[in-house]
């Protein structure tokens, strides 16, 4: 699979709530010496570098841990069709111990999270970092193994916005 179509179908990425097991998804680099970007029971903020998105998610979980996660994530260029950035931004929180659904608002694409975790009620709540280039917008869209949600993206501007 060349790198556009890569970052075609996994940039537009959902968490939902957490689930027992691992979860490794490709063999991406995710990062210097495929370390964690957080501790159990700590919080974390990742960004990818300008430009780039999240193409993959890995994830250890520990009931001995506080029924926690660590996390991982690989990013990739955007595709070039996408161009750069126009704009990008913090979505609102979604609070711990509760299930929700996220995506990008905007048709924006995941270019980051942050997280903190809560021992009262062992979960986490959850910040996405998104990123909208020139407007394209996600269709097509499947759930994937642990609930992430994948979409392709137009090849043109759209001019609606996702709900």
């Amino acid at each position: 699979m060349d790198l556009a179509l890569l970052c075609v179908f996994l940039p537009l990425v959902t968490v939902v709530w957490g689930q027992y097991g691992d979860y490794y998804y490709g063999p991406y680099n995710y990062g210097d010496n495929d370390e964690w970007v957080n501790v159990y029971r700590q919080g974390f903020n990742f960004q990818c570098p300008h430009g780039q998105v999240i193409v993959a998610v890995r994830s250890v979980f520990s009931k001995k841990e506080g029924s926690d996660r660590l996390w991982n994530y690989a990013c990739m260029p955007a595709a070039q069709s996408l161009g750069e950035p126009t704009e990008c931004w913090w979505e609102e929180i979604n609070r711990a111990g509760t299930e929700w659904y996220q995506t990008c608002s905007n048709n924006g694409l995941v270019a980051g999270f942050q997280s903190q975790y809560f021992p009262s009620v062992l979960d986490r709540e959850w910040q996405f970092y998104c990123c909208r280039y020139s407007r394209r917008c996600p269709y097509s869209c499947w759930d994937r193994q642990w609930k992430f949600i994948v979409c392709r993206m137009t090849e043109y501007d759209c001019p609606f916005q996702n709900a």
